[in-house]
């Protein structure tokens, strides 16, 4: 199960996304305080509450596809829909990044890793349900 590489793709995105909730993905002057106090308005994962549900069920999507690995069309399917979850957090962070001035943080790499991570681990998915249609035909 944990040595296919699919596996260790969705392990990879499930700890990035965790990583999303502890490093900022922006950071900026917060506009309510005057410009001397120096308080950094940051966000991160847990600063909005839609990119909370997000980034969690991200997390929660990638542990259970992981355990899935007896039934690969659901295994696809699941990865596939934590790439558009993963995808729709981004716009999500971008639209939110709008709101207030600053700079994208060296951290927000992390948001970016995941989906990558489950576009490779659907690969890795789709390489093995070719692998075992081949086989198949041999029999």
């Amino acid at each position: 199960m944990i040595q296919r590489q699919q596996s260790l793709w969705l392990l990879l995105a499930a700890i990035c996304s965790f990583l999303s909730f502890l490093f900022p993905f922006f950071g900026g002057a917060n506009q309510n305080i005057t410009a001397t106090s120096g308080t950094m308005a940051t966000l991160n994962a847990g600063s909005n509450f839609f990119l909370m549900v997000l980034t969690g069920g991200s997390i929660l999507l990638s542990l259970v596809t992981i355990f899935l690995f007896k039934d690969r069309k659901l295994q696809l399917r699941l990865s596939i829909a934590g790439l558009a979850i993963s995808v729709l957090a981004i716009i999500l962070y971008f639209a939110e990044t709008r709101k207030l001035p600053g700079v994208i943080a060296l951290s927000s790499v992390f948001v970016f890793i995941v989906p990558v991570c489950y576009l490779m681990a659907a690969r890795g998915i789709w390489k093995d349900q070719k692998l075992v249609k081949s086989l198949n035909k041999l029999r």
